[in-house]
């Protein structure tokens, strides 16, 4: 014999559990016939949900402890017992066409469905009242691998009614089931769009003066944001103002699941506007600036804020409130991902905008950023790789941004990777040496200076396209600079490689282009156009003069004038 379940020992108990027994049984039947019904369809769906509703309440409550007022219980059981028989009455004669007239059926269809759902609301009352408590509630079992549409969406039927009727353990349940059942299968977070009421339970629950409900409801939430087809249905039951609302009061769980809701909500930014109306920009810019704020909370508060820049009115807004030296100071912080997420902020809140820039480098952003890239300093090349993109945007237009960069020691750094870098680190680093190279004379003596040239040189053979003609562009203005091209010929290796390069960019016209563009600009040197012609390389240059390559006439005109013009086997004329 199994033990007894208290609360469940009296003779109206008894009879009280034989009514809801046979009301099961029947509610069954009644819901497998209705599938069957032909005639007001729309009504039989109605009463089908609300039929659902009320099987998932009464499983629960088959297995609660009844605490008091037995006879009230018996007396629900036995009325619902009533009304489902009813309703079973309705659904016969809705199969064999038997009623006497439309008007009246439907008229009886709206009782039946106004008594069902008087009988669900009666047993979330005797939660609140106490009458029933969750001692023995049980979930109904989680359909397995492959289930049907209907047993999937019966168990979020179930789900619903207790979060609906349940106290307050049996509603923490439910959301865990819940989220639990989404996580593992994006199936289920379709079912909840075709199931009533569950996305409105969700977002009032973020409202709920318990935590746990409120933290798990936050979790769930957060889950169904990431889908496309569920955002709509979060905005239009309200969801922005009651997450908001959560950052503002809700404890570091909850905030975490409201701010990743928030974050990709706001990925579209018409919802920007709706957030900011609630106060939801300030409330994200005090988590950011909070002391004892958990690092991945504020990384994520940050990144909504990121996706929020996009409103000129909103972006403005956070300037005020001191975005900047708040995103600054967390550009310093120990949590690599927590830099990411703020110089990241901090490149793109200053995107395009001068004034804002300037607030950025006068509030020490360069500093910030250079400390970043300090080899001394020790960070992964990922955030080092995101800081150098940020130095690249926010200061290569100013001419005094760059000239804090030099004076800080930047060409050196920047030689340091190019030199020691992985390969993706030292690829960027050529990007960003090769923008610096167009701001200004000074960049490209500096460069030169450093040794960049050297190193550029050493691109010039490498793997990718794309490095190569990189750094025969930024090599073509490096040796602009006289001094720079006093250096680079000193080298004789240098001038024979530009020259096989030359020969072996079969069809890469572009990187051709910039060779001899460089070869142009050292041709003011007397030694260089003799090495140029006694290399057996004239040819190869007449070609690229007769198919119009950039400077490659130029070229020819200059080494065929004066006392060269006689060394040429075959003159070319213009």
């Amino acid at each position: 014999m199994g033990e007894e379940k208290p609360g469940h020992s009296s003779p109206e108990t008894s009879r009280g559990m034989s009514s809801l027994r046979r009301a099961l049984e029947i509610i069954s039947s009644l819901i497998t016939l209705s599938y069957s019904i032909k005639v007001f369809a729309a009504k039989w769906q109605l009463l089908r949900s609300k039929l659902e509703e009320l099987n998932a309440g009464l499983i629960a409550t088959e297995n609660c402890q009844f605490s008091s007022a037995n006879s009230e219980l018996s007396g629900l059981f036995s009325a619902i017992l009533v009304t489902v028989n009813e309703c079973y009455d309705l659904a016969r004669r809705c199969v064999d066409l038997s009623y006497s007239g439309k008007l009246l059926m439907q008229s009886d269809l709206n009782v039946i469905l106004t008594k069902l759902d008087r009988h669900v609301k009666d047993i979330s009352d005797m939660y609140t009242a106490g009458i029933l408590t969750h001692g023995y509630a049980l979930v109904v079992s989680k359909p397995g691998v492959g289930a049907c549409r209907d047993d999937m969406r019966f168990y979020i039927r179930d789900l619903l009614t207790r979060m609906k009727v349940g106290d307050a353990g049996m509603k923490r349940q439910a959301l865990v089931n819940l989220y639990d059942v989404v996580v593992e299968d994006e199936k289920y977070v379709k079912v909840i769009l075709e199931v009533d009421d569950v996305v409105n339970v969700l977002v009032n629950f973020l409202d709920s003066p318990e935590t746990e409900i409120q933290e798990a409801s936050a979790k769930v939430v957060s889950v169904i944001a990431g889908y496309d087809s569920c955002k709509g249905f979060l905005i239009g039951a309200g969801v922005i103002a009651p997450l908001i609302r959560v950052l503002e009061c809700g404890s570091e769980l909850g905030k975490e699941g409201a701010v990743r809701c928030l974050k990709k909500v706001t990925e579209n930014s018409e919802n920007a506007w709706s957030v900011s109306a609630h106060g939801g920009v300030t409330a994200l810019l005090n988590i950011c600036a909070g002391v004892h704020c958990d690092g991945e909370l504020v990384g994520l508060a940050c990144g909504v804020l990121r996706n929020l820049i996009g409103v000129e009115e909103i972006k403005r807004f956070m300037v005020e409130e001191g975005a900047i030296s708040m995103s600054i100071k967390l550009s310093r912080s120990k949590d690599e991902a927590l830099q990411a997420i703020s110089i990241e902020f901090l490149q793109r809140i200053a995107f395009g905008d001068e004034l804002i820039r300037g607030m950025v480098i006068r509030d020490g952003g360069i500093r910030a950023l250079l400390r970043v890239v300090d080899p001394k300093w020790s960070y992964c090349s990922k955030i080092r790789e995101i800081a150098l993109r940020a130095i690249e945007s926010l200061c290569f237009s100013s001419t005094s941004a760059v000239n804090i960069l030099m004076n800080y020691g930047f060409v050196d750094q920047l030689m340091y990777y190019i030199r020691n870098g992985e390969v993706s680190l030292q690829e960027l680093t050529l990007k960003v040496a090769f923008r610096l190279c167009g701001t200004s004379e000074a960049a490209k003596k500096a460069l030169g200076d450093a040794g960049f040239m050297t190193e550029l040189v050493k691109f010039l053979d490498a793997k990718s396209f794309e490095v190569r003609e990189m750094a025969a562009e930024a090599l073509s203005g490096m040796v602009s600079v006289p001094k720079n091209r006093k250096r680079f010929v000193q080298d004789d290796r240098n001038i024979g490689l530009l020259l096989q390069l030359l020969d072996s960019e079969d069809g890469n016209s572009g990187i051709k282009r910039f060779l001899v563009s460089i070869l142009m600009s050292l041709t003011s040197c007397s030694s260089v156009k003799k090495k140029i012609v006694n290399s057996g390389y004239l040819k190869n240059i007449e070609k690229l003069a007769q198919a119009e390559v950039s400077d490659a006439k130029r070229l020819v005109r200059k080494l065929s004038t004066n006392r060269f013009r006689r060394m040429f086997t075959g003159l070319w004329h213009s």
